[in-house]
């Protein structure tokens, strides 16, 4: 065994860490560096260990194990016990090990990807690859202006890279970003605007507390949400520039999106137009592709989780942290119907304008509630026995719905009702004689909304559907959108909520109790993005004074 440096203050915790390492090797365990996993790191053991599936009391016994330097384990018995605090922290030490090699590799991959993205663009601007290795004698034909900026582009990478690993060691705090607005809330934490102290830059900070992570077995949810953003960084998907934690919460720093979000827009709107929704249901398609691509369901797809940029233009948000998201999809809330109130028939009495005012007076408060709704889920999810990615677009159909009618299919007074509704969806699925919509696009929201094997869940044959037809699927993201989005300032938030009584200190106290199994529980979840880096840092703006500042809104 390699020689570990271990504090000399403490050598029975010395024992304890040998004795627990080789019980580890010994049983299978991935060593320090092997294994890996997305994002977060660490092998399926090492997930197993995190969220303390494989410790199931106080103190743990450990077969002894023969160490060949200066007998340091001789005389221990059979039976030596291992405190659970000392397994803590064997398990803390052991993933960090593990972390540590698997991001190494990984931050070696990215660093020649954005190198060869580099000789990429520098190749499409007509500065060939070639020009770089001929010789002196070429050069009369050719442009030795292009060549010195070819070689001076390539310096200034090199010296964003040489920066980038020096700052990404400086630790990031709350206290790097200055509060300015809280823009929402939900049942594990707050959306802030923020902006950075050193660059001016602003960004939306979701925080989250660990207490409620831990409480309400939030934990995976956290960690999918931070790896996920990570590993999706396209023009599709919100991104996230900073990722850290301290003693109390966990901070997700991303870009900010001024346009609001799309349960908003349907608030202010009855209903959409057709054009409308064409354009809005091609860009969340190209969407959920790009992350269905990666590997990834969403299984929240709702209008709060679609975000719109200065330009009007889609991103989705909240992957695996949407409110309500662990009750809501749990089917016993809904099967317990003792808590249920009798069915309202009042509800289905009601025609479709009034339908619709009571869905909107309720909606917002629905989002920012424990529970959630389950308008939007599929009803596979609910029988808990395996689902595909096509849930993602059932839950499009109803969002489809929605913008032509002005009220989800499924929706009434009560989450349970809600629930019977969803499972019952072949009879309550229906279109109000009132509100005339296409045939078109009737039957693509019969093809998003149907029995899961039956259901549209392939990109080329959604393409094809005649309500579709026009669509220039190429350039989408280049066109104007259908709503334009104003945004008077860099600070401007007039799409989002106004919560003008939220205290926007830093809230950071911890319990010096809990700080073990937190860290444990959390345990590399900081991330630096590269591009949070490379802008060049300017004097902060003036916010109220930054008319027409959109372009640096997602900085």
């Amino acid at each position: 065994m390699n020689a570990i440096h271990l504090p000399d203050q403490n050598s029975m915790f010395k024992l304890d860490f040998l004795k627990f390492w080789h019980s580890s090797a010994s049983s299978g365990t991935s060593p320090p560096g092997g294994g890996g996993g997305g994002g977060g790191g660490g092998s399926e053991d090492s997930r197993k260990e995190l969220s303390g599936e494989e410790q199931s009391n106080n103190f743990t016994t450990v077969h002894p194990v023969n160490c060949p330097r200066n007998g340091m384990t001789s005389g221990l018995s059979d039976s030596s016990p291992v405190s659970s605090h000392t397994m803590d922290k064997v398990k803390i030490a052991k993933v960090s090990l593990e972390s540590y090699y698997h991001n190494l590799a990984a931050q070696h991959k990215e660093r020649r990807t954005r190198y060869q993205l580099l000789e990429q663009r520098m190749e499409d601007e007509g500065l060939s690859s070639e020009q770089a290795t001929l010789g002196f004698e070429y050069f009369n034909s050719i442009s030795i202006m292009d060549f010195l900026q070819k070689d001076e582009r390539r310096h200034q990478h090199a010296m964003k890279e040489t920066e980038f690993l020096r700052l990404k060691r400086a630790r990031l705090t709350v206290n790097d970003f200055e509060a300015l607005k809280v823009i929402g809330k939900g049942a594990f934490g707050e959306v802030r605007l923020v902006q950075k102290r050193d660059t001016g830059h602003i960004y939306a900070m979701k925080i989250l507390k660990k207490v409620d992570m831990l409480q309400k077995d939030q934990i995976a949810h956290a960690r999918a949400e931070r790896d996920i953003l990570v590993k999706a960084d396209n023009e599709w998907v919100v991104k996230m520039y900073y990722s850290f934690q301290d003693g109390s919460n966990l901070y997700l720093v991303m870009e900010f999106l001024p346009g609001g979000d799309m349960m908003t827009l349907l608030i202010k709107r009855d209903t959409l137009t057709e054009d409308e929704a064409q354009f809005y249901i091609s860009e969340c398609m190209l969407a959920l592709h790009s992350i269905h691509n990666l590997g990834f369901i969403h299984r929240d797809i709702k209008p709060d989780n679609l975000l719109m940029d200065n330009r009007g233009h889609l991103k989705l948000s909240d992957f695996g942290l949407c409110t309500g998201l662990k009750k809501s999809h749990r089917t016993d809330f809904y099967k317990d119907l003792s808590l249920a109130e009798p069915s309202d028939f009042s509800w289905a009495s009601m025609d479709s304008r009034r339908k619709a005012e009571s869905w909107k007076s309720r909606r917002r408060q629905l989002a920012y509630s424990t529970v959630g709704t389950p308008d939007y889920i599929a009803p596979e999810v609910f029988t808990q026995q395996g689902y595909t990615k096509s849930v993602d677009f059932w839950s499009l159909g109803v969002i489809m719905y929605e913008m032509l009618i002005g009220f989800p299919p499924f929706c009434s007074n009560s989450p349970q009702e809600t629930y019977k509704k969803v499972m019952a969806w072949k009879e309550t699925l229906a279109f109000p004689a009132e509100i005339p919509i296409s045939k078109q696009s009737k039957d693509l929201i019969l093809r998003l909304c149907s029995d899961a094997e039956h259901r549209l869940s392939d990109i080329d044959d959604v393409k094809a559907q005649p309500f579709f037809q026009g669509v220039d699927w190429e350039h989408l993201r280049e066109r104007p959108a259908a709503i334009p989005i104003n945004v008077k300032s860099i600070d401007d938030t007039s799409n989002f909520d106004q919560f003008p009584d939220a205290d926007l200190t830093w809230l950071t106290k911890d319990r010096e109790r809990d700080r073990c199994k937190k860290d444990l529980a959390f345990i590399n979840y900081t991330y630096k993005a590269f591009e949070s880096f490379t802008d060049s840092p300017r004097h902060r703006p003036v916010l109220a004074s930054l008319p027409g500042a959109a372009a640096v809104i997602t900085s």
